[in-house]
């Protein structure tokens, strides 16, 4: 069995997101820091959670808002000091709550000492540390098309030959062929579990192999150029990088590891999470993803039915159930706010919405993760012009809309129901300025409103509001009843209307039925006999009323 899923604690865990730059500006610079999240530690303790996954904190120039890393070994003086991030480990600690730090190990920051002496010196070890091509008649070595849009090469300066990107030109791929960069990446993973991290979220691993053909595609877009995801995600090979990082690393270590893993089928996530997988965890983006045809083109909008949503849960489910263990989430630094994205009435993108929603998908099985302010039922910002974005991908998306023909007006609305920056927005603390996000200084991503009715403050000790629901159910789920919401058996509930998500959660001795109205109509619906334990509105009967869930203890 993996040394990893033995004395497994980590699926008791209940793991939230912290955005360092947005969570809590404690210096009033603007910019949310580490210190911030020391200070609202005991709000989180206050909440429930276990674990805090901490978004990168290094030393970057901000390209992709710090996935774009230009010293592993150093934090964003923005952010404070690795002293600060020991500080932090320690306070955490003393609460009983872990912290686990992204891990970016596809690509580096173009300003990485690695580059910088790649691009000086072409003789130079650290060359072959990249992935760098010659050119092809003159113009880029094959037509592949980045994630973020446009080649995902570019020219070196005054030579010919180019260095790939899979994501922004600013973050250049590593050669995991390199066996020499492999050892670099082990000793660094080592170092931060040696300091007493809890464990790692693990950043676009599925792109660390590709395609060693490096051959063109047939064009899927006006640009002329093919996604790169067909030569560079889940190919294979990776199996040897992935066990051989395991080998290395993690099992040397008491730690939680979580994938992010797109790409990856269904029936192949055994190999990543089973008795002998890679990681402990993984995110699978199947739902996450429903309402676009793909996560990186969000003009190929689709109009979901729940029944679809649910479906792509269920199977999510089934396949982290044979396989081993998984995670359940509906929003994360990536992603808009699920209240804007899933609950598509207006009138019910509000408490009722936001406890649907989170009693929907808290208590399938794995392991829950909270993204900040979800906790508060925060909603989209929309924003009035594409210069109030300052994401990467809205801007692509934005200019990519145009160039398929879209209008304006259609770019920024497939813009502001996409955009990452909806997650990104400040955290609202109070109804005071900034939202209590700082003391008063321009924050680094403005506003759209200076509405601040939903905040922290207002929520904390209100016992019908969205925080107090999500106290309830972690209470639910890790003290009262872990058994069975977090050991027992998933099933899905059959034969109910498509826009119900039902399921149950079973021990020999103990069944929970989940049921959720994932719609604006009242439904029918024959509740089991028991104990209603968790609802959202004042009573239960007969009638699912809209975005009604119901938690039944049978």
């Amino acid at each position: 069995m993996n040394q990893s899923q033995q004395g497994a604690w980590w699926k008791e865990a209940v793991i939230y997101q912290v955005y360092p730059k947005s969570f809590y500006d404690s210096n009033n610079d603007g910019i949310g820091d580490i210190q911030g999240i020391i200070a609202k530690l005991p709000y989180l303790k206050t909440l429930g959670i276990t674990m805090i996954w901490v978004s990168p904190f290094y030393l970057s120039p901000g390209a992709d808002n710090g996935y774009d890393i230009a010293d592993y070994y150093a934090v964003n003086p923005d952010l404070g000091q690795l002293q600060d991030i020991d500080d932090l480990i320690k306070q955490a600690g003393e609460l009983g709550i872990g912290i686990m730090v992204d891990l970016v190990v596809n690509h580096t920051s173009d300003e990485h000492r690695w580059f910088q002496a790649a691009l000086a010196d072409p003789a130079s070890k650290y060359r072959d540390y990249y992935i760098f091509k010659p050119a092809v008649a003159g113009a880029a070595p094959n037509n592949w098309r980045s994630i973020f849009g446009g080649s995902a090469w570019e020219k070196v300066a005054g030579e010919e030959c180019y260095y790939l990107h899979v994501f922004h030109k600013k973050q250049p791929d590593l050669n995991w062929e390199n066996p020499q960069l492999r050892q670099e990446i082990y000793a660094m993973i080592n170092w931060w579990l040696d300091k007493g991290i809890a464990g790692f979220r693990i950043d676009a691993i599925t792109f660390i192999k590709k395609d060693q053909d490096y051959a063109s595609l047939p064009a899927d877009g006006v640009d002329g150029l093919a996604s790169i995801k067909t030569k560079s995600r889940n190919r294979p090979g990776i199996e040897c990088f992935l066990h051989e990082l395991k080998e290395h690393t993690f099992n040397r270590h008491r730690c939680v590891t979580v994938g992010e893993a797109p790409g990856v089928p269904l029936q192949e996530y055994d190999s990543y999470i089973g008795p002998d997988g890679y990681f402990n965890m993984i995110f699978d983006f199947h739902a996450a993803d429903i309402d676009v045809e793909n996560g990186s083109e969000w003009f190929k909008q689709r109009n979901w039915r729940v029944g679809e949503f649910k479906e792509a849960l269920f199977a999510s489910q089934r396949a982290f159930c044979q396989a081993g263990w998984g995670t359940t989430f509906i929003e994360n630094h990536d992603q808009p706010r699920a209240l804007s994205k899933l609950i598509r009435d207006a009138d019910f993108q509000n408490d009722i919405g936001a406890k649907a929603l989170a009693a929907m998908y808290f208590f399938m099985a794995g392991t829950p993760f909270i993204y900040q302010g979800q906790e508060l039922g925060m909603k989209n910002f929309c924003r009035q012009s594409i210069a109030e974005f300052d994401d990467i991908s809205s801007l692509d998306n934005y200019h990519r809309s145009l160039a398929e023909g879209f209008s304006e007006q259609q770019a920024l609305g497939f813009i502001n129901q996409r955009s990452r920056d909806n997650s990104r927005t400040p955290f609202p603390w109070s109804n005071s300025v900034n939202g209590g996000f700082n003391q008063g200084a321009q924050p680094w991503l403005a506003f759209s409103s200076t509405d601040f009715s939903v905040n922290a403050q207002s929520q904390i000790n209100d016992a019908h509001s969205v925080f107090a629901f999500y106290q309830k159910m972690i209470a639910l789920r890790n003290k009262h009843y872990p058994q069975a919401l977090i050991y027992g058996s998933f099933a899905a509930v059959e034969d109910v209307d498509e826009r119900i998500v039902a399921y149950q959660r079973a021990t020999h001795n103990e069944r929970f039925i989940s049921i959720t109205n994932l719609s604006a109509q009242h439904l029918p619906y024959t509740l089991p006999a028991g104990e209603i334990v968790l609802n959202n509105y004042a009573d239960a009967d007969a009638t699912l009323k809209p975005y009604q869930p119901n938690l039944v203890k049978e």
